[in-house]
């Protein structure tokens, strides 16, 4: 299994807290986001990441520099959407992908032992799990755990928390070329063509950082001791 962490995004909404900086360098409880993200990783077992790189590359190679973990990056001359990301890898193995300027904890293992779909979607009650109330997309689940309906930015349903599982598959159904997003375009299309998707309920926490006031939120949590990342 390969593991794609996705770091290529501009971070425009949150630039008053960045200064311009990419997101995933900005520091949370003492490191960087995408340094508590390869940690979780590294922590679950993976042994190496495909990193993928377009606002300030050069900034997010020098924060890996040592990193302890096998790292391959790509840099993204023009921004493809995260499922366009997918595809240029051209894997032909099952792919977890992490969306690496969130901060996110969940059992990975039982997330892959419960894998038995083209596509596995992570999600959390917004009601239940800590979250920083970022309006990701909502997903309704039949009474066997498969996706039924897709909805950006709905109302209704658990949270798409951006961490998935793909068979090689699904790589098929992307456009060749372009920019392409997984909840915007990919799962919609799925559920379109009856191609089944399961959803696996996280039990941690899922901190969307998109904007001034999410970092905010995110910083509160953790330094209440509500949300505990070591």
């Amino acid at each position: 299994m390969r593991t794609l962490v996705l770091a290529a995004g501009k971070s425009t909404r949150i630039a008053s807290v960045t200064g311009g900086a990419p997101k995933p360098t900005l520091k949370l409880a003492g490191q960087t986001v995408l340094r508590h993200n390869l940690d979780w990783l590294r922590q679950s077992g993976v042994q190496s990441v495909d990193l993928n790189l377009h606002h300030q590359p050069e900034r997010i190679r020098a924060e890996l520099a040592d990193y302890p973990l096998q790292i391959r990056f790509w840099e993204e001359p023009e921004l493809q959407g995260t499922a366009g990301s997918y595809r240029n890898l051209q894997a032909d193995e099952r792919v977890l992908v992490v969306y690496g300027d969130n901060l996110t904890r969940f059992d990975l293992r039982a997330f892959g032992a419960q894998h038995r779909a083209p596509v596995s979607i992570a999600l959390f009650d917004p009601e239940r799990v800590p979250n920083t109330g970022i309006a990701g997309g909502r997903v309704q689940l039949d009474s066997n755990g498969r996706v039924a309906r897709f909805q950006e930015g709905g109302r209704e349903g658990l949270v798409n928390a951006g961490v998935y599982l793909l068979e090689p598959s699904v790589r098929d159904l992307i456009p060749a070329e372009g920019a392409y997003d997984f909840a915007r375009d990919l799962f919609p299309r799925l559920l379109d063509q009856g191609v089944e998707m399961r959803g696996f309920e996280l039990d941690g926490f899922c901190l969307g950082l998109d904007t001034p006031e999410s970092w905010a939120c995110a910083q509160s949590l953790i330094d209440s001791g509500k949300v505990r990342i070591a």
